[in-house]
């Protein structure tokens, strides 16, 4: 091109550039997406990114995986929020956030229920198809797949506090004057202010009132000024129980009782109240769901990674991945329940499960969450001195 003007040589020329720029570009494009169909991000509760859950799915799949273990549901889903649809393929939260916020809000995607639902029916009967915490509200979209679940209420060392008083009193154990500087405090926040709810005799998955939400904070100052230590350190709090250093602490389970009882120390039990303010039910139960975000570039490796943890000898590996044991909903399938030995079943509590389910209300939002942990971290603060 010379002085604004084209000849048929310089315009060949000029646009031989062009096809080389696009077929270069779309070479590039190509091997992007190529790489992207192998490449799969997971953001879960810790467990899913255990090693031994996600190396065979490497290998078979010739797959990238990374995995980051959360440590709150709604922080998850407020990175979803801001943003990180574009970062995640999985996120793996505990029931409710899918259903009431995730899908609601466009942040998830169903999943094709021709392909997962006959793997729904292999699970425990609680948890076939149509499961409600699975489904949007209309019952149409299959939002997710069940796995790890289990009651989680408060820990007690049984040979210094029966298993049958706990259950009876319930979380007003953590209120006896007698128990003051014997027991513990795990702070998880979300559910040490669930927990007070029941203390205070207040269904915590109801509309307050003022007063209701004042009684909270009142029984948090006294739940963290009654206890001998305050961690969020699991591993430490079983240890103090062992120990002997306190005889119960409040906000724990299956979770977190699990790890020293498959060590010997079958004194260290999770306890579900026998009733409370719950529709007359005392204990909570916690049912994680996994599901596919809606990542603008979509991993193929989602839906078959969910399709992979339903497997029988996966999903063993999920119940005892390192760290903690926990129930899962494949131990239906009596394939599944076989893999477990007698230690393994006694670790997750596994004689008293059914009851303990029984007995308690599945995890669902606070709608005053708000105003109750400025309370409690006010109650905390105060505790911590």
């Amino acid at each position: 091109m010379m002085n604004g003007k084209t000849t048929r040589r310089n315009f060949l020329q000029q646009t031989g550039l062009w096809a080389g720029a696009f077929a270069f570009g779309g070479s590039f494009a190509k091997r992007a997406q190529a790489a992207r169909d192998k490449e799969l991000n997971i953001y879960c509760w810790e467990g899913y990114n255990s090693d031994d859950v996600l190396d065979p799915f490497r290998r078979e799949f010739d797959a990238t995986v990374r995995a980051e273990g959360l440590t709150s549901d709604p922080d998850a889903v407020n990175r979803l929020r801001a943003g990180e649809t574009n970062v995640w393929d999985l996120i793996n939260v505990n029931n409710p956030w899918a259903r009431e916020m995730m899908w609601p809000e466009g942040l998830i995607r169903d999943l094709p229920r021709d392909r997962f639902e006959p793997m729904m029916e292999k699970m425990m009967p609680a948890f076939h198809p149509p499961y409600e915490w699975a489904l949007d509200k209309s019952g149409e979209h299959l939002l997710g797949m069940t796995q790890r679940f289990g009651p989680f209420n408060f820990v007690v060392n049984t040979d210094k506090i029966s298993r049958d008083m706990a259950e009876d009193q319930g979380f007003k154990l953590f209120l006896d004057p007698a128990m003051k500087d014997r027991y513990g405090v795990l702070t998880y926040d979300n559910w040490n202010i669930y927990h007070m709810c029941v203390t205070a005799d207040i269904h915590p998955f109801r509309e307050h009132t003022a007063e209701e939400i004042a009684k909270v904070g009142e029984t948090a100052r006294q739940i963290f000024n009654g206890a001998k230590n305050l961690t969020d350190d699991l591993v430490q709090m079983n240890l103090a129980l062992i120990n002997g250093e306190i005889d119960a602490y409040f906000t724990g389970g299956t979770y977190t009782a699990s790890p020293a009882r498959y060590d010997g120390a079958g004194n260290v039990r999770g306890i579900t109240p026998r009733s409370g303010p719950m529709d007359g039910k005392g204990g909570i139960v916690w049912i994680e769901l996994t599901s596919v975000v809606n990542n603008p570039d979509p991993s193929p490796l989602a839906d078959e990674f969910l399709a992979y943890v339903q497997r029988p000898d996966i999903s063993k590996k999920v119940a005892f991945a390192e760290g903690t044991y926990n129930p899962v909903t494949q131990m239906g399938s009596s394939e599944v329940l076989a893999s477990f030995d007698k230690d393994e079943l006694d670790a997750i509590q596994w004689d008293t499960l059914e009851q303990e389910m029984a007995n308690s209300s599945d995890y669902d939002i606070n709608p005053d969450y708000a105003e109750m942990y400025d309370l409690y971290s006010a109650a905390k603060r105060e505790r911590e001195g």
